[in-house]
């Protein structure tokens, strides 16, 4: 316990999770690396600034999200190089789930330089393991297509599906995703787990239409992860 932390490796992408809603839930890790890299690579550099304020961080701070990730990671690349070391944060969690990140670690090791993960907090995971479905098997399908056809063709490939389906949903649709999973899956165990990590964090558990009903009579709020029971 005693023994001195091991530098940041030069020419390395650092993947740092951060909090997905609650500050407390980030690492020490996360925080020591953070610290000790040259530059950082986030999402949103106005909510990631926020965020390294807080923690009294101060450090130059690089653009790169869905629309830039491509031509970022040039820049990314070369300056991994010349032995930057980099971290890579998103706006909430792991870099890559449903974020900006995989694009850029695919060109990263193309390019023969070395990436390292910094776990930390997870949508993804806080619904699984407090949701009460079944975890030891699932399926991450994330967010679903904005397109009517084309949200019910996914939806219909996940049918036989036997783990349990994991989705991201934001709260503008989230009523139009219960309507479509009564239509699609009425027999199926749902859990909308809202606000993870926060002050008015909820799991609500039930089939489709129960949900719907409590959906029509109280707006959702919130970013959404939403379980749905497998095939049988």
């Amino acid at each position: 316990m005693d023994a001195p932390l091991p530098p940041l490796v030069p020419g390395t992408l650092y993947l740092v999770a951060t909090p997905i809603g609650n500050l407390e839930d980030i690492t020490l890790r996360a925080l020591r690396v953070l610290r000790q890299c040259d530059v950082i690579a986030a999402e949103d550099t106005r909510h990631s600034a926020r965020l390294l304020a807080h923690f009294e961080i101060s450090k130059p701070l690089l653009s790169c999200f869905q629309f830039n990730e491509t031509r970022r990671g040039r820049d990314i690349i070369e300056r991994l190089r010349r032995g930057e070391k980099i971290a890579l944060i998103t706006d909430a969690g792991s870099p890559g789930i449903s974020d900006p990140g995989e694009r850029l670690v695919q060109a990263v090791l193309a390019a023969g330089l070395r990436v390292e993960p910094v776990p930390g907090p997870s949508a993804l995971v806080a619904a699984l393991t407090a949701g009460g479905l079944p975890a030891a098997e699932f399926h991450f399908v994330g967010f679903l297509p904005h397109k009517s056809g084309r949200r019910r063709n996914k939806l219909e490939s996940l049918k036989s599906i036997q783990g349990t389906l994991v989705f991201y949903e934001s709260p503008f649709r989230v009523e139009k995703f219960l309507a479509e999973l009564n239509d699609l899956f009425p027999d199926r165990q749902v859990v909308l787990a809202r606000e993870l990590t926060k002050k008015f964090e909820e799991f609500l558990r039930g089939k489709p239409a129960e949900l719907l009903e409590i959906a029509k009579k109280r707006p959702l709020k919130g970013e959404f992860v939403v379980l749905l029971s497998g095939a049988q």
